[in-house]
């Protein structure tokens, strides 16, 4: 009876499923653009393209990789949960490149917001923000208490692009550039998907 090697470990994170999810989720898209997208080489795309084909979340044909109905019920359900953008400068991110990521209903898994500023740097970021909305009220725990006052601009562009509601976390991740920004928002959000 022959076992297969084990070969090397992989060289991804559960992120760039993520990531290759949500790249795939906006448009059918071919392996090698893909690869391109998650900035990973070609062999390392071929194995998460697989992964995700043997998961039945997406297909592969001629044209690229698309979304299967199982793939394409789950991209629902994330984005009813989940919404990432680019974010302008203001008080609480006045340098570098910025995404925040709204987490529905997370708002009650934010402790100190040191565990999404954490999982952010981790990835590549300088730095994390982790709000939420009480009340109607934007809260950094242990910093602000009203948001909408204390930094009037960056509440206003928050509530604007996001459109949070009552008990929504919201993490503004900054990086030097922008790539680094998404991986960070994505980790970030994952410390709230997961958290008990």
């Amino acid at each position: 009876m022959t076992q297969k090697a084990p070969g090397p470990s992989a060289t991804f994170s559960v992120f760039h499923l993520v990531r290759a999810m949500e790249v795939i989720g906006q448009k059918e898209i071919g392996r090698g653009k893909l690869a391109e997208d998650l900035h990973v080489g070609e062999g390392v795309a071929r194995t998460i393209v697989r992964r995700l084909t043997e998961a039945g979340l997406i297909g592969v044909s001629k044209a690229g990789c698309f979304l299967t109905e199982k793939g394409l019920r789950l991209w629902k359900e994330y984005i009813l949960v989940v919404k990432k953008a680019e974010i302008d400068r203001s008080e609480l991110n006045p340098e570098g490149h910025s995404v925040a990521v709204l987490v529905r209903k997370g708002g009650r898994k934010v402790k100190s917001g040191m565990e999404q500023r954490d999982a952010a740097v981790m990835s590549g970021a300088k730095s994390a923000i982790t709000m939420r909305l009480e009340r109607g009220c934007l809260v950094i725990p242990s910093v602000s208490e009203n948001v909408n006052k204390d930094f009037p601009k960056a509440a206003a562009r928050v509530l604007r692009v996001l459109k949070p509601e009552e008990n929504d976390a919201i993490v503004i991740v900054t990086a030097d550039d922008l790539e680094k920004a998404e991986w960070g928002a994505l980790a970030a959000m994952w410390t709230l998907l997961n958290a008990e």
